[in-house]
């Protein structure tokens, strides 16, 4: 059975719940992340989850943070084994069990630190409208799905704490607002902002090698940054997960007005330049609203055949990118 939503029965202080994950306040130095198995699409939250998706998300994560990005930089991982938590939480081992994360508690800087390796999403319509993305000027004659000579840094501020990521009334995700990379500098001085750019390429680039050779490209994701007790830039939230968040109700085209959610993952074998790509994860679903006509509608429950695959498709980024099988717990 799918969990898509957490409830400690007072416990513990919920910080923030997101479109997937729900933030507990685990003391003044660490927070608790539990990956649930909620899914959107066409910026809606379906009524019922994925089956462990939170937790093939949470060992994804990870095996990025302890394992191939490790020595890029800093992160704030701290352990996802139940044995870390406090005697109170044991008993809600059913919800926590491997779809949780302790993490290291941090000052989050205002920033969401986007790289994009490929033309697409909204920066294909900025660059077909402006020939820029996030306004940097880029080469004429690409093609939607193009890769970039070199990954872009495209950064777009962060929503005040409590409020990114978040569901409102009509569980709908709220936005960040796209910006060019010099605002950054305004925001957080030169040395942040200097820094920030710098990890976040690196991560891309190591991250993008790794994968292509499993058959995965990532096409672009997004990082975040803290700042710890020395002032350090530490990689914080969740990363290099599928489940880019499709933004399209303004605009009849799937590929239109991204918002994100961790990367956008596209199989390397059917990777085509010159169109739109499948999404990695959530195409079955994105096919299926479309064709019954409840695409952007709130309160949809998906049918068992829908959630079958859509459960295939995380199995089959877990497994090609660690090199292990998935095991149910």
């Amino acid at each position: 059975m799918a969990l898509t939503c957490t409830d400690l029965r007072g416990t513990l202080p919920l910080l923030a719940q997101g479109k997937v994950r729900d933030v507990y306040t685990l003391s003044s130095d660490y927070l608790l992340f539990v990956a649930t198995d909620r899914i959107s699409a066409y910026d809606f939250i379906m009524k019922n989850g994925i089956p462990n998706k939170g937790k093939l998300l949470t060992a994804l994560s990870e095996f990025w943070f302890t394992t191939v990005l490790k020595d890029v930089g800093p992160n704030h991982f701290v352990s996802s084994s139940m044995d870390f938590l406090p005697e109170k939480l044991q008993k809600y081992s059913p919800q926590l069990k491997d779809r949780s994360m302790v993490v290291k508690r941090l000052k989050v800087l205002p920033v969401e630190a986007i790289v994009r390796g490929y033309l697409t999403g909204s920066a294909w319509i900025e660059y077909k409208n402006f020939g820029t993305v996030h306004g940097i000027r880029v080469p004429e004659g690409m093609v939607e799905s193009q890769a970039f000579e070199k990954p872009l840094f495209t950064p777009s501020t962060k929503a005040a704490q409590g409020q990114h990521g978040a569901l409102n009334t009509n569980l709908t995700l709220l936005a960040d607002e796209n910006i060019h990379p010099d605002k950054v500098v305004q925001l957080l001085g030169h040395k942040y902002a200097k820094k920030i750019e710098d990890l976040s390429l690196a991560l891309y680039a190591r991250a993008r090698d790794y994968a292509v050779e499993r058959g995965i490209i990532i096409a672009d994701t997004k990082f975040e940054f803290g700042l710890d007790e020395d002032e350090n830039v530490v990689l914080v939230d969740e990363i290099l997960t599928p489940g880019w968040f499709f933004k399209s109700s303004s605009l009849d085209y799937s590929c239109a007005n991204d918002g994100i959610d961790s990367s956008r993952f596209w199989l390397a074998s059917s990777y085509q330049a010159g169109r739109c790509q499948d999404s990695y994860d959530k195409q079955f679903l994105r096919d299926w609203l479309t064709k019954n006509g409840l695409k952007g509608r709130p309160g949809i429950v998906m049918p068992d055949e829908i959630v079958v695959e859509t459960s295939k498709k995380y199995h089959e980024a877990y497994e090609l990118l660690t090199g292990s099988g998935w095991k149910e717990t």
